[in-house]
């Protein structure tokens, strides 16, 4: 893989809050399993595709809140905790920020560092974060493993 096509998911970034894997769940206190990597931006912050891909789907319910997922080939990666909300039903749904000027909607091609979204506080939140999953053949996989072989890689190529 060409890790040096891939974009960094949020701008504005702050710092790492919460790694994938087991932690401390900040809302009941017990040993949770966390599939994703938190990514703390000021609340706007845009995000960005981390690689071209299809949306899968939309939606704004639930502990990920406004969320979105992409296909890219045997990747599934996933963004959580976003502003704006799904509209509409079936295969006309919708994810609109109006504010940020997004609108996707499953099927939609998305190229690699496009603006998807901005990060929020929707859902299952205790402050501004990209919540950021990623899926390879179907398995989870941490992202920081991702970024540091994309850092690496962009490196050799310097």
């Amino acid at each position: 893989m060409l890790w040096t096509q891939a974009s960094f998911p949020v701008e504005n970034f702050q710092t790492y809050t919460s790694p994938f894997g087991y932690r401390r769940d900040p809302y009941s206190g017990s040993q949770r399993f966390h599939y994703g990597l938190d990514l703390a931006a000021p609340n706007g912050s845009y995000i960005r595709n981390w690689w071209a891909g299809e949306v899968l789907w939309v939606e704004d319910d639930g502990a990920c809140g406004t969320s979105i997922a992409i296909q890219s080939g045997e990747w599934t990666h996933i963004y959580c905790h976003m502003h704006g909300r799904v509209e509409g039903s079936g295969q006309s749904q919708m994810l609109i920020d109006r504010e940020g000027g997004i609108q996707l909607r499953p099927g939609q091609t998305v190229p690699a560092g496009a603006r998807i979204g901005r990060v929020g506080m929707t859902g299952r939140t205790t402050g501004p974060h990209l919540h950021w999953g990623m899926k390879y053949q179907g398995n989870w996989v941490d992202p920081a493993l991702v970024l540091q072989a994309m850092y690496l890689s962009q490196q050799a190529t310097r």
